[in-house]
C-alpha cells in the first residue's frame, strides 16, 4: 500500500499552510535564535564558573592576623647590613616601641643615594628619615633636597644633636595633603640628613635627636643628644 503524505500544517499565525521559503526562514531564525541561546548561557556559565575558581583561590590564599598597619621592620639590622653598600654609617635612631617603621632601604636616584626610613609614630603620623650622599663625595643637589621637603622654604636655624640644621616649619600645610609639615636638614660629613613628617615639631626634633646619637659624627666622636633650640 502507497505511503500517504500528511497534509501541511496549517500555521496558526498565517491560517494557512506554510510556504517552502517561510519554512525554510522559520528553521533559520529558529537555529539562530538556539545559538544565541546556547552562547549566552555559555557565557554565564564559564562567568560562574571564573567566580568559582576565583573564590577557592580566595580561600585557599593564607593571610595573617593584621594588615599593613602592623607591619615594620627592624631598622638597626637593616642599617648594619646595607652600611657595607653604602660605605658608611647609615642612621638607626632608637625610636620608641610604640613607633612603626614602614621600610627602611638604600635607594638611588638624580646622581643621590639615599637611605629612606619611613615611620608611623606613636601619634599616628607620617616621620621620614633621610640619609643623601654623592659617589664622588660632593655635596647633595639643592635641587634634590628641594624635593624631598617638597619644595618649601626654609624658615630658620638651630642645633640639635651636635647637628647645626635648617629648619622647615610650614603649620598651615594640611597633613592628608602633604608628608612634610616641619622639617630639618643637617650635614654629617658629605652627606646630608633630612628629618622630617606630619607629627608636632616637638617630636620631629627629638627623632632628630636621636638620629645624631646614632650617627656620633664623621670623626667617631659621640654626638650630644638633647636637643638645642639657638635664638
Amino acid at each position: 500500500m502507497a505511503k500517504k503524505n500528511k497534509p501541511p500544517v496549517v500555521v496558526a499565525e498565517l491560517g494557512r499552510p506554510e510556504t517552502t521559503a517561510e519554512t525554510a526562514a522559520r528553521k533559520a531564525r529558529d537555529s539562530r535564535l538556539y545559538r544565541q541561546r546556547k552562547t549566552v548561557n555559555n557565557l554565564v556559565f564559564s562567568l560562574l564558573v571564573t567566580l568559582g575558581l576565583v573564590l577557592v583561590m580566595w580561600l585557599m590564599v593564607p593571610r595573617g592576623v593584621g594588615g599593613f598597619e602592623d607591619h615594620t621592620v627592624n631598622v638597626s639590622e637593616l642599617a648594619t647590613e646595607a652600611s657595607p653598600s653604602a660605605g658608611r654609617t647609615l642612621a638607626a635612631p632608637a625610636v620608641g616601641d610604640d613607633w612603626k617603621a614602614k621600610q627602611a632601604l638604600l635607594r638611588s636616584g638624580s646622581g643621590v643615594t639615599s637611605w629612606q626610613i619611613n615611620y608611623t609614630t606613636a601619634d599616628e603620623a607620617y616621620a621620614a628619615v633621610t640619609q643623601g650622599f654623592t659617589a664622588s663625595g660632593e655635596p647633595v643637589p639643592e635641587l634634590w633636597i628641594s624635593q624631598q621637603l617638597e619644595q618649601q622654604a626654609p624658615t630658620g636655624t638651630e642645633q640639635i644633636g651636635g647637628i647645626d640644621w635648617i629648619v622647615y616649619d610650614h603649620p598651615d600645610r594640611k597633613a592628608e595633603e602633604s608628608n612634610m609639615l616641619f622639617g630639618l636638614q643637617g650635614t654629617w660629613g658629605n652627606d646630608t640628613i633630612l628629618v622630617y613628617g606630619t607629627d608636632s615639631p616637638a617630636t620631629l626634633r627629638v627623632l632628630a635627636a636621636q638620629v645624631a646619637e646614632s650617627l656620633g659624627t664623621p670623626d667617631g666622636a659621640a654626638a650630644t643628644t638633647a636637643p638645642k633650640e639657638t635664638e
